[in-house]
């Protein structure tokens, strides 16, 4: 088939190859347009037409994709569908958090025509709830951000003044002075099944009705946290929505994902105002972070306390505020956070630094690794926090994690682990180390010791560098205990043996 005819028939990738390949070469469309007329300005393509190709509306000619390929110094054959490299057409994220994304191409097999008629019954086969998805699109759009809402931390600012620390009786002031009514009310623990079938207990820590009543439940005075929050995320609505479409519902407890209103039945429909009013739940709960941590303050208590979970009794937040605003406010972007329930229930996840998760918080998995710090806090509860040095592989190379993990009991009754971490890769990079060698040599070294063992002297010696560097006091205890080699799904357990006892599951030997 000739190049003319290829062009109509297999220009399907062609628009994003170029997109892709502009993008990775750090060129406008400007730059681009004007480096083909530099070439042949007969043939090269402006700045609008060049748009239109990127988006797949236009095939350009034999003659002006010659002078594209000319640019990037590529065959013109290479932009046609007959060059399946997966890399061309997948988005470069680049080091911005999340797992890898995938390329939505052919273009016109993911158009919003076809996605609004094939999500809906994706949905409904997968037996994932219109509220489950809205969750799922916000928190890729929350790591693709790696936790970044500047206009949210303004507004918390604006309303706190940078104070940290505040009291319950500096909240009440401010939701009084938004108009808002205080009343309290008793309500007592319920015991419920989830979607997943897992049995626990579920409390109503505060509601609203409207137009301005906040109903606080009696329990939450022993809780004083907790109520921190509560109001936080009160008055995070109002600052931001004007009160429109308050939550009327605050819980605690596993059985849903995230806080959702109790009145609301897990439908498998999927609309926009579901998905506006999870968004707009999400600002609240990021805007009352922010206003009990205000950032910059917050930050300088993190760095004076080398980050340690403890830090949040200096702040006056629950344990799980203060790791959350962890990810937020440190200058290192590379984090991950577990809000963990029981076996298989995630509440809260935020995975900026790509991490797999080590279950599903959508369906139920029934080999979960064991070595996974939250898995093993869950089963066999402990007082205080404690680090753990985790292998993984991500991708196709091993990643060097370091996690702190610790069991909290809600005003449910119910026992969590909370679990913030890092990856140190980048960090081991940053300063001039080969991060995948060193994972492959610890990798090595833990499953020739049949899954975990003490860090070598040299690597143990490079890390301490690094968490000097980061001032994460809680690598260092990680690095005087044993480092485990983990796995996302005990199926491709990468032990020897194997946990699971399935010789086919086991990966070659490092």
């Amino acid at each position: 088939m000739s190049l003319s005819k290829s062009l109509v028939r297999q220009s399907h990738f062609l628009g994003t190859k170029i997109r892709n390949l502009r993008k990775r070469n750090h060129l406008t469309m400007e730059d681009l347009s004007a480096r083909c007329i530099r070439i042949d300005p007969d043939y090269a393509p402006s700045v609008s037409y060049l748009s239109m190709i990127e988006r797949g509306k236009r095939v350009p000619s034999v003659d002006m994709l010659s002078v594209i390929a000319q640019v990037f110094q590529k065959d013109p054959a290479w932009f046609l569908d007959d060059e399946p490299e997966q890399e061309a057409i997948t988005p470069d994220k680049g080091r911005r958090g999340g797992i890898s994304g995938m390329a939505l191409e052919p273009s016109f097999l993911f158009s919003n025509d076809i996605l609004q008629i094939a999500i809906p019954e994706m949905l409904s086969q997968a037996g994932i709830t219109g509220r489950q998805f809205a969750h799922l699109l916000i928190r890729a759009h929350q790591e693709s951000n790696q936790n970044h809402f500047p206009d949210l931390e303004r507004a918390a600012e604006e309303v706190g003044l940078k104070r940290l620390n505040m009291s319950v009786e500096d909240l009440i002031d401010i939701a009084k002075s938004l108009g808002v009514t205080i009343r309290w009310i008793q309500r007592t623990p319920q015991d419920v099944v989830d979607e997943l079938g897992v049995s626990s207990k579920q409390v109503i820590s505060s509601f609203f009705e409207p137009p301005s009543t906040i109903y606080l439940n009696e329990v939450l005075k022993d809780y004083p946290t907790r109520l921190k929050y509560d109001l936080s995320v009160y008055i995070g609505h109002c600052v931001l929505h004007n009160r429109d479409s308050l939550k009327n519902v605050l819980l605690v407890g596993s059985a849903n994902t995230w806080e959702d209103n109790i009145h609301q039945s897990a439908h498998v429909e999927l609309n926009s105002q579901d998905i506006l009013q999870a968004w707009r739940d999400f600002e609240s709960s990021f805007f009352a972070g922010a206003l009990l941590c205000p950032k910059v303050p917050y930050r300088q208590l993190l760095d004076r306390n080398g980050y340690e979970i403890s830090v949040h009794q200096k702040a006056g937040v629950s344990p799980s505020v203060a790791m959350r605003r962890m990810t937020v406010v440190s200058p290192y972007p590379h984090w991950h956070y577990f809000d963990a329930y029981g076996q298989n229930k995630l509440k809260a996840v935020y995975r900026g630094n790509g991490i797999p998760l080590p279950w599903g918080n959508m369906r139920q998995v029934n080999d979960p690794c064991q070595h996974w710090a939250v898995f093993r806090r869950l089963s066999e509860p402990q007082s205080g926090s404690s680090a753990q040095i985790s292998i993984l592989h991500v991708g196709d190379e091993p990643r060097i994690y370091c996690c702190e993990s610790a069991n909290m009991m809600d005003l449910a009754g119910n026992n969590r682990v909370l679990c913030a971490g890092i990856d140190l890769n980048p960090a081991i990079e940053a300063q001039g180390g080969d991060a995948v060698s060193m994972a492959e040599q610890l990798k090595k070294v833990c499953v020739q010791s049949g899954g975990s063992a003490q860090i070598p002297l040299t690597i143990r010696k490079d890390l301490t560098t690094i968490a000097k560097i980061l001032n994460i006091n809680w690598i260092e205890r990680g690095l005087n205990g044993p480092a485990r080699v983990i796995c996302a799904r005990g199926a491709a357990c990468p032990r020897e043996p194997s946990c699971y006892g399935d010789p086919i599951s086991v990966v070659e030997k490092p």
